[in-house]
């Protein structure tokens, strides 16, 4: 795998405007994802309780170990929120019944470049707030960091229980090879891509995919969950205009600059987003094909570019295209401006996503900007021990 993308597939950290945990419309938009998702969360955690009773009675264990891990868990207010209910879940269900509370060990995975240090401030308080709210029933809870790219193992065999992954899973390992030249003038797919391209796409997320499977299937324990929200398409077309146009939009801001003379238009011509949009009937071959998991939901919803819900918009008074701009804008640049300053220098990234909030707002101002997400809810098959 290219180590110079991975190093640099990382949310903007720190507190400033344009970081990802100061960006609330970023928060906004991750956290309508996950309440979205949650009682699919929700089922996913008591189906793992009511296997981990059957263990401990056969077993005459007193106190049970629930593994669950976050992976690409960045960092800001939603860092912690998937694991809040999941824990939550655990203790309404384990409190009802009068049993004892499992041990619980929290993984939380990103790549090294993560703003570690913000998140791990966040890990305090998190702990702190559960001791309040639950008092000392609510069992020991064990955080972790674990920094390293999950497309590689992260854990031991049979350590985890439950792993959860929001918004990541459709950046890939590394921009496919052999694209860079036939790839002039796009940052991903787009109408005007080679077949070649849109191809060398397809694999490269099928071999990421297949990689991810093959190494949670080792980490998770039989009958282990999994949830995975990841932005992708409804329609089978790879270059329809519901996963493809924001970074055109992106790339037209970039030749806005190379015409300018503030980028160099070798250089533009050679980038490519390492991204891939799948659609639902991809995903399932994937899962199918790997053979180490069931697949028990999978479910399409959207949000709009700007983390407003496209339902309740219709309901109300548009937003202001300037002001939805300024926030799909801030989106785009707290998840992509690491990738583009090492490719075209910080100095001009202001500049950039400027011109990139306008183009935005025109393109809006003519239709839909909405995300399309696919929720994945699995279940790793039994095997004889």
């Amino acid at each position: 795998m290219d180590q110079v993308i991975i190093r640099n597939v990382h949310m903007n950290g720190g507190t400033s405007e344009t970081s990802y945990s100061a960006n609330s419309s970023v928060q906004n938009k991750q956290k309508r994802a996950i309440l979205i998702t949650r009682p699919i969360v929700e089922e996913a955690t008591l189906n793992v309780l009511s296997k981990s009773y059957i263990f401990a009675a056969k077993s005459k264990l007193k106190r049970t170990t629930i593994g669950i891990a976050e992976l690409d868990c960045a960092s800001g207010p939603n860092a912690l929120l998937v694991v809040s209910h999941i824990l939550e879940t655990i203790y309404n269900k384990h409190y009802r019944s009068g049993s004892v509370m499992p041990e619980i060990l929290v993984f939380l995975n990103d790549l090294p470049g993560n703003d570690f240090n913000t998140l791990f401030k966040d890990v305090g308080s998190f702990c702190d707030e559960l001791r309040r709210s639950n008092g000392d029933g609510f069992g020991p809870c064990f955080v972790a960091g674990i920094p390293g790219t999950f497309y590689g193992r992260l854990f031991p065999s049979d350590t985890l229980h439950i792993v959860h992954s929001s918004y990541s899973l459709q950046w890939l390992s590394q921009v496919p090879q052999g694209i860079e030249k036939s790839n002039k003038g796009n940052f991903y797919i787009t109408k005007s891509s080679p077949p070649s391209v849109i191809t060398a796409y397809l694999n490269q997320f099928k071999k990421d995919f297949r990689v991810f499977l093959e190494c949670r299937s080792e980490e998770l324990v039989n009958g282990g969950r999994m949830v995975l929200t990841l932005v992708g398409r409804s329609r089978s077309d790879p270059t329809s205009k519901d996963c493809c146009s924001f970074w055109e939009l992106l790339a037209l801001s970039a030749h806005d600059m190379v015409l300018q003379g503030a980028i160099e238009k070798e250089k533009f011509d050679l980038f490519n987003i390492p991204n891939y949009f799948p659609s639902p009937e991809e995903v399932k071959s994937i899962i199918l094909c790997e053979g180490s998991f069931t697949t028990n939901q999978l479910e399409t919803f959207h949000v709009n570019w700007d983390g407003s819900d496209p339902k309740e918009n219709a309901n109300s008074v548009t937003r202001n295209k300037l002001e939805s701009s300024h926030y799909a804008a801030n989106i785009l640049r707290a998840v992509s401006e690491p990738l583009l300053a090492n490719q075209f220098g910080e100095e001009i990234m202001d500049k950039l996503y400027g011109r990139f909030r306008e183009r935005i707002a025109e393109y809006a101002a003519k239709g839909k900007t909405e995300f399309t997400n696919l929720v994945i809810s699995m279940t790793k098959m039994e095997k004889d021990l």
